[in-house]
């Protein structure tokens, strides 16, 4: 394999217990569910889908190799034998044996009548899935195309019915090795900065005597997220920018400096912009994470900090295909945090293609919304931000809890929010100095700095 997550491998090979690179996605399940045909069906894209019979061996060299079967692991638990949020956090720390082919496991959980979710009209059972899934191997957009697969072979009695073939891993790793990185190499020498960026959206502070990964929650109602798009929009400017910016504010401030600086952070990317025929619809780890550095001036107009990042995210988009690995060799030997330690993701969750809602519904079944948890890696934190159905934005720092405590992450998150809730407010002329304040004296939280042999 030309570019597999060897960090995430590895890492998880040394100590699976950590909970890190392994994410989940959970929804309700409204409607009958044959345990058996459900079985089946997993097992019939285990089979046709490579990845899914992939495992990761060490020796002589790192590489990804290919079984020719795996058993599909499902289990079930009925009404009231297991608390969800346990179950949740047990099911991550369980990790994954990477030498071992199967990379994605499913668990359903009877749910009791007194804590349904409203269900659709007819809907007389009501199930809890759960897929756990390690990025070494599989991304959540990957997981989103296993999980259509899945419900053809469901409606068509446990069998995935033929159907033309989609690229997997090994066309794209063939495809990657015949890219020239050269034009690579030369647009993130020209982007690096010239000393080191400011990397920790926090102030220094001593170790928090927590550990494990954390996540601290607020949102954005639907009229503040729709106010916040307007505005983006009117600016020609993505979400997303709003996102990368106030960002940026927040590891400016944490330096507490006074005059310009520049700032590091990760952002990631879907790593499917590339020239392979229905890439959109493979299935492997493609997900990667990008250096985003900018250079904060207080005194420059947050309009033109934003548009900055839009244009630096366009550029970045040409090289999806790259992973941070190769940009720490072309940029200079590799240390811990030198071009990001947090990382910026918009998260996407998908619903059954139109045909497929209407035939499971044809069957008595409906999805309820899909929920993702973003996967902790060595990083300090990331900051996710999902739109739900209901319009309003979600936003989650996942955090390395013994770095950056529960409380501090709660912090950072919060005052985030509030300075998304500020830029629709704010004028042309507005300049970074002027946006900051709208925090206040309110202090940055603080981080410890990361243990030896981690980091980005």
């Amino acid at each position: 394999m030309a570019r597999p997550q060897y960090d995430a491998l590895l890492d998880s090979c040394t100590d699976r217990h950590t909970g890190r690179y392994v994410e989940q996605v959970w929804w309700y399940w409204h409607g009958p569910l044959d345990t058996q045909r459900f079985t089946a069906a997993w097992q019939s894209v285990a089979d046709r889908e490579v990845i899914l019979r992939a495992a990761f061996e060490r020796e002589p060299q790192p590489r990804v190799v290919f079984h020719n079967e795996v058993r599909a692991e499902v289990v079930r638990h009925p009404a009231g034998t297991v608390d969800r949020d346990e179950l949740l956090a047990r099911d991550r720390l369980r990790g994954f044996d990477l030498g071992r082919p199967g990379p994605l496991r499913v668990t359903l959980v009877d749910v009791g009548e007194d804590a349904r979710p409203a269900a659709p009209r007819g809907a007389a059972e009501v199930t809890w899935v759960l897929l756990t899934f390690h990025h070494g191997l599989l991304d959540a957009r990957s997981v989103f195309v296993l999980l259509d697969e899945f419900s053809r072979a469901y409606l068509e009695g446990g069998v995935l019915p033929g159907g033309e073939r989609r690229p997997d891993l090994r066309d794209w790793a063939h495809w990657l090795e015949h890219q020239d990185t050269a034009p690579a190499q030369d647009f993130f020498n020209r982007i690096a900065p010239d000393g080191p960026p400011v990397v920790q959206p926090a102030l220094p502070g001593p170790r928090t005597r927590q550990s494990g990964c954390g996540r601290a929650d607020t949102r954005l109602v639907a009229s503040e997220a729709d106010r916040l798009h307007r505005w983006a929009a009117a600016w020609g400017l993505p979400d997303s920018s709003a996102l990368h910016a106030v960002w940026a504010l927040l590891l400016y401030r944490a330096a507490d400096a006074t005059g310009p600086a520049p700032v590091g952070f990760g952002v990631t990317v879907s790593g499917r912009g590339i020239a392979l025929d229905a890439v959109d619809r493979l299935v492997g780890p493609l997900r990667s994470c990008l250096p985003m550095t900018v250079r904060v001036d207080p005194a420059q107009p947050v309009i033109r900090l934003l548009e900055t990042l839009r244009d630096q995210a366009l550029d970045l988009a040409a090289y999806e295909w790259v992973c941070m690995e190769q940009v720490h060799e072309w940029t200079g030997p590799p240390a811990p945090g030198r071009l990001l330690d947090s990382l910026v993701s918009v998260e996407t969750t998908s619903r059954p293609l139109a045909d497929l809602r209407a035939r499971l519904a044809d069957a008595g079944v409906r999805f309820g919304e899909q929920y993702a948890s973003g996967a902790h890696s060595l990083l300090l934190a990331a900051l996710l931000a999902r739109p739900a159905t209901d319009g309003s934005l979600t936003l989650s720092a996942v955090h390395d809890r013994a770095r950056l405590s529960d409380a501090d992450a709660g912090i950072l998150v919060d005052q985030c929010a509030r300075l998304l809730r500020h830029l629709p407010s704010i004028g042309e002329t507005e300049t970074v100095t002027e946006v900051l304040t709208v925090l206040g004296g309110d202090e940055p939280p603080r981080a410890a700095p990361p243990q030896h042999g981690t980091g980005s």
